[in-house]
């Protein structure tokens, strides 16, 4: 594994490989920065770039722009509560408050230094562990995947904020708007009332924006200390002894937790993300600080979604299989490179393969020396008086929706979701269970119909497979303490203390 590394530092380390790293690292956080703009929709605009570049330094150049756009949506998410996609709202929930507390400094910090430490953690997990890891992946079935996704709500609806209740509703309520669209077995329209534009189904940068960034401008705009000045910066720039306390454990967390699910076809970054932060809000001794601004919910989180993106290129080398959508951008530029991902290309493709992977950590590097300093930069926005600020995000958010698919109706549902997320949040109903049910929800859906196929209709198939068995008891256990009536009383009473 050395001679392999060396050779991989060997290929990345090239003056070409190294400029086009920056380039895309650079590139891909000043992207990354405008709302609505997240790694798909950033390295779709720059894939033409690569096409006369050699297939190494484009897929470097790549991964570079990836990294960038990822850090980049952190940025916006934590100082406009605007996250340009999934992974960031978890972000948004925590760096947010941190920001509105005058903490944006610390906030933006330890998102930077979290993503660094995951990614060389996760970087080593790619070099010593891929052909490993992509077996477990391999070992998990359809009925799993149903039965750690069911898992996934049911654990988010325990631990959200607030009555448990409110927040199945959300998780049904996001499933429900997930189901709109094609569906892709049949080829029927569902749920799109003769609406073209909804035959994609609807777009999950237009709902995130609407219900974080439009809802809490309106929500701001009615304080009139808000709408007058400007958002307060306190302390340092960098962390305090205490907030390094919670944030080094959460980030170790974070980057075990992301590790190994970024291998996992459909869950990558965004479940990494969301899982962390169930398991800090689960684990945390001073419960009433999730939701005014944990730094332990913002540090976790931000490692575990960087560890899950390095990670999510496992299955993508040794396989061909993408994880995700970027991913999926990856394997078409790299057939477009006339390189054909899978088994062979460890073998086939050393320069390439360990190329990439000596690049992770340099990239990652990159982006701690570009961003580190300038934080005080970003903070600054915060001191412009938001009178001025809040129509230049309408602008952006604007502009973000629309590119993505040059389509007005994008615009519209953004303004409509915003005012639902504003409905929200006065009904004291949370917005990210809301958004984990519209992700999960049509994922859920294909692989149980998937499942049942396979079994022919047999519904003993998720008891039988030993995994789906065991996360389906887990499910039943957390449904059990949801209806505890000890843990009811007790989380009530970390919410009133909240706030």
């Amino acid at each position: 594994m050395l001679e392999n590394l060396a050779l991989g530092f060997d290929v990345a380390l090239s003056i070409k490989n190294l400029t086009f790293a920056f380039l895309g690292a650079f590139i891909g956080t000043a992207i990354g920065v405008l709302p609505g703009l997240g790694p798909t929709a950033t390295i779709s605009l720059l894939l033409p770039l690569t096409f006369g570049i050699e297939p190494t330094t484009a897929i470097i150049m790549l991964a570079g722009i990836y990294y960038g756009s990822q850090y980049g949506g952190s940025t916006t998410a934590i100082l406009l509560n605007l996250p340009g996609e999934v992974s960031a709202v978890v972000t948004a929930i925590e760096g947010h408050k941190m920001a509105r507390n005058g903490r944006a400094g610390a906030a933006l910090a330890a998102a930077a230094l979290g993503s660094f430490f995951a990614g060389s953690v996760a970087t080593i997990v790619v070099a010593a562990s891929g052909p490993m890891l992509t077996s477990v992946a391999l070992s998990f079935g359809p009925p799993d995947y149903f039965s750690l996704m069911l898992l996934g709500l049911i654990v988010a609806c325990v631990l959200a904020r607030g009555s448990v209740v409110k927040a199945v509703a959300m998780v049904v309520v996001g499933v429900c708007l997930g189901m709109v669209g094609t569906d892709v077995q049949t080829g029927q329209q569902r749920f799109t009332f003769g609406v073209p534009e909804l035959s994609d189904g609807l777009n999950f940068v237009a709902l995130a924006m609407g219900l974080f960034g439009i809802a809490e401008i309106i929500l701001n705009l009615e304080k009139p200390e808000i709408r007058t000045g400007t958002v307060p910066v306190r302390g340092s720039l960098w962390l305090t002894k205490e907030e390094w306390r919670y944030a080094i454990p959460a980030s170790i967390r974070g980057t075990i937790l992301g590790s190994l699910l970024g291998i996992l076809p459909g869950g990558g970054a965004a479940l990494s993300s969301f899982g962390s932060y169930m398991l800090e809000r689960r684990l945390t001794r001073r419960p009433e600080k999730f939701g005014n601004g944990a730094i332990e919910g913002l540090a976790g989180p931000e490692s575990a979604n960087n560890a899950g993106a390095q990670t999510a290129f496992i299955p993508l080398l040794t396989l061909g299989i993408p994880s995700n959508s970027v991913m999926a951008l990856m394997v078409g530029a790299l057939i477009i490179q006339g390189i054909q991902p899978g088994p062979r290309m460890v073998t086939a493709q050393p320069e390439l393969f360990w190329g990439l992977i000596a690049s992770m950590w340099i990239g990652n590097l990159m982006l701690l020396v570009i961003n580190l300093p300038m934080i005080g930069l970003w903070v600054k926005l915060l001191q412009v008086p938001y009178r001025f600020m809040y129509p230049s995000i309408m602008i952006f958010c604007a502009i973000g929706a629309y590119s993505i698919n040059n389509n007005l109706f994008d615009v519209y549902a953004v303004a409509v979701f915003g005012a639902f997320g504003y409905l929200l949040s006065k009904l004291a109903l949370e917005g990210a269970p809301l958004l984990l049910g519209f992700v999960l929800g049509p994922m859920m859906e294909e692989h149980l119909r998937r499942a049942m196929l396979l079994s022919r209709g047999d519904p003993m198939v998720f008891l039988e497979r030993p995994i789906s068995a065991t996360l389906l008891a887990l499910a039943a256990i957390a449904l059990f303490l949801m209806m505890s009536p000890s843990l009811r009383r007790g989380k009530s009473i970390a919410v009133a203390e909240g706030g």
